[in-house]
């Protein structure tokens, strides 16, 4: 009986430890965790670990948390079941609108030329950056409210209704901006970051201490034997809060329940008392506000705009979400799997710098190919879920 008894133990504690292994599988980054170490294992190998040395990692941090600011919203709103591909026109207008007001302050030829009288008010010929980013982010949240109010209230696919401010928003970000600037692109606007503890907030550097220490010992050592690298982009601080903050939404409060059950099905969640059409609308403003800040590191960054920039990121981070393992019927997702996709998308993008025999081409079929294996892998997960519904 003693031998029976262990025995059903032993099986018990088995089936204890696949159901473990089971929920392990079923989470929704699991997938992208294994495809983001396969890809650190092959880039660090192919570029003999040049790109994991102290300036690969900044250059490869940069643009991982550039994918990760926007692919955090795409990917929330994708959960409640919507899309948004205005996101890249969004970088594109906020941008302009940043550089413009940083160029010109309040004083806008533009404005002068329709109000002739108009007097100019010397104090705001000079931009500066705390206005300048407001200004943009208030017109990116009043773009967001208008996306999503059409699509709640109209009944219409996001994806079209977002299409159609895709082409409208760069539309009319080169129009606008060719009549006022002359020119779709600001370039020489000053370094304001050299004054402006908000400009550096977006366009600086942070975590310095860590290159410090890299730095005694031994790490971050140029050919020179000086301090090769002095800190990451200050847009990685953004992805951290802004990524934190998403998952304790997702995973803490109601609104994060609210956000799932919106995804999962929206007349049920109606019922329930969820305000799906507020959800909704808040979650295009959160994307958004995300391309703003993408925007706002860009342009504090280079000193620079272009209303060319964000061309394609509204579909590399409705990518990186997929690839991450959120579901494009709604309902699931992860922000630490966001995180994973976004890590790889950096990785192989990047990857060309240190990866000379690599045609930078490549980048476009790795992500053709990884999403179409992701929106496999998490259509089986969600018949899993659904029981094959």
């Amino acid at each position: 009986m003693a031998n029976a008894s262990q025995a059903d133990r032993s099986e018990s504690d088995r089936l204890k430890r696949e159901s473990t292994f089971m929920q392990m599988v079923r989470r929704p980054e699991a997938g992208s965790f294994v495809v983001m170490m396969i890809v650190i294992i092959l880039i660090f190998w192919a570029s003999k670990s040049q790109a994991f040395n102290a300036l690969g990692i900044k250059n490869n941090l940069a643009i991982i948390a550039q994918f990760g600011i926007i692919a955090t919203g795409a990917a929330l709103l994708m959960i409640a079941g919507e899309f948004d591909l205005s996101i890249g026109s969004m970088i594109g207008v906020t941008g302009m609108t940043m550089a413009m007001v940083l160029k010109y302050g309040l004083n806008i030829p533009a404005i002068h030329f329709l109000f002739i009288n108009t007097p100019r008010v010397p104090l705001l010929d000079t931009g500066h950056p705390v206005y300048a980013f407001f200004i943009a982010l208030v017109i990116a949240l009043c773009f967001g409210w208008l996306i999503g109010t059409i699509v709640v209230r109209s009944g219409l696919s996001s994806f079209i209704v977002s299409l159609g401010f895709l082409f409208g928003l760069r539309g009319l970000t080169e129009v606008c901006f060719r009549l006022i600037n002359e020119s779709t692109q600001i370039s020489g606007l000053p370094d304001f970051k050299e004054h402006s503890l908000f400009a550096r907030a977006f366009g600086g550097q942070s975590f310095g201490f860590l290159y410090d220490l890299a730095f005694a010992t031994g790490f971050n050592l140029n050919r020179k034997g000086e301090q090769w690298v002095t800190g990451l982009d200050a847009k990685m601080i953004w992805w951290i809060i802004i990524g934190i903050a998403a998952y304790l939404v997702l995973s803490r409060t109601q609104l994060g329940n609210w956000i799932y059950a919106t995804g999962d099905n929206k007349d049920s969640a109606r019922a329930n008392g969820v305000p799906t059409r507020k959800v909704k609308v808040g979650l295009f403003m959160f994307t958004a506000f995300c391309a703003t800040i993408f925007a706002a590191c860009q342009v504090f960054d280079t000193n620079t705009a272009d209303a060319a920039k964000g061309n394609l990121k509204e579909l590399e981070a409705i990518a990186i979400a997929v690839v991450g393992g959120t579901l494009m019927t709604g309902g699931f997702g992860s922000v630490i799997g966001v995180a994973f996709g976004a890590v790889t998308f950096g990785l192989v993008a990047n990857a060309v710098f240190y990866i000379p025999w690599i045609d930078g081409s490549w980048y476009r079929v790795f992500v053709g190919t990884v999403l179409l294996a992701a929106v496999f892998a998490n259509e089986r997960i969600r018949k899993r879920i659904t029981g094959g519904i």
